[in-house]
């Protein structure tokens, strides 16, 4: 399997990741990619960019290296309601957007209905493309449900490579991992395969994520990323225009 375009990456910017985004697409180019999203962590996260970073984002060249860059950012989901924490307006203008749970910005309860409820919710924002690391077991998540709105919504579910380093600190990644992709795979739900990648060394490094898809014999037509086509094609906001 070849993945043409890694979706989640963060630089300097995001305050505790260490390349620029120069750096981030040479290894990009490096390792044969053809598309590579910058990723930053939106305002809520401690240590992150200012607002003015995301809305100057039309200065950035799209094309380094010979790699394709979209530029957008990692969400904080805020709360049950699906709140993110930066405006329709300036998501309207991004090339890409996942929405996370963190532990420093998502204030809401944390029982399985109400995160259940909370990515039910932040599905249906028109630009919120991608949901990252959905494995994390101290956000319970009925994955029955979250795949099948996930489906229903065009919204695409993230197999995230940093999740399930044997080292990581989020919890029961693999088996939560592995319930997500069986899901996926009997409703036929598509998924992105994302380094999650703080230093330009992790781009494209997948080993787990595969690692995670061979357990399940998951279908590579469900995975949205192997090109840089096919991924933009699947991409909600893609859709809307």
């Amino acid at each position: 399997m070849k993945i043409e375009i890694d979706t989640h990456s963060h630089t300097l910017s995001s305050g505790h990741a260490y390349n620029t985004i120069r750096e981030m697409a040479a290894a990009a180019a490096k390792k044969g990619l053809k598309g590579l999203a910058v990723t930053e962590h939106a305002v809520d996260m401690p240590g992150t960019c200012h607002i003015y970073y995301f809305q100057n984002l039309r200065v950035v060249p799209r094309q380094m290296y010979g790699i394709e860059l979209l530029m957008g950012t990692e969400l904080n989901i805020l709360d049950e309601d699906g709140k993110v924490d930066l405006s329709q307006e300036l998501l309207g203008e991004m090339d890409i957007a996942i929405a996370s749970m963190h532990l420093p910005c998502y204030k809401g309860e944390r029982s399985r209905e109400m995160v259940t409820k909370a990515y039910t919710n932040v599905m249906q924002n028109p630009y919120v493309d991608i949901i990252g690391h959905p494995d994390d077991g101290r956000f319970p998540v009925d994955m029955e449900t979250l795949v099948r709105e996930a489906k229903n919504t065009g919204t695409l579910l993230e197999v995230n490579n940093s999740s399930l380093r044997p080292e990581g600190f989020r919890v029961n990644t693999a088996e939560n991992c592995r319930d997500m992709l069986w899901e996926c795979r009997k409703q036929g739900a598509m998924v992105v395969l994302g380094s999650d990648s703080h230093i330009d060394e992790d781009i494209a490094d997948y080993v787990y994520a595969y690692r995670a898809l061979e357990e399940v014999n998951f279908p590579q037509e469900l995975i949205a990323n192997t090109s840089l086509e096919k991924l933009k094609s699947c991409l909600k906001r893609r859709k809307k225009l």
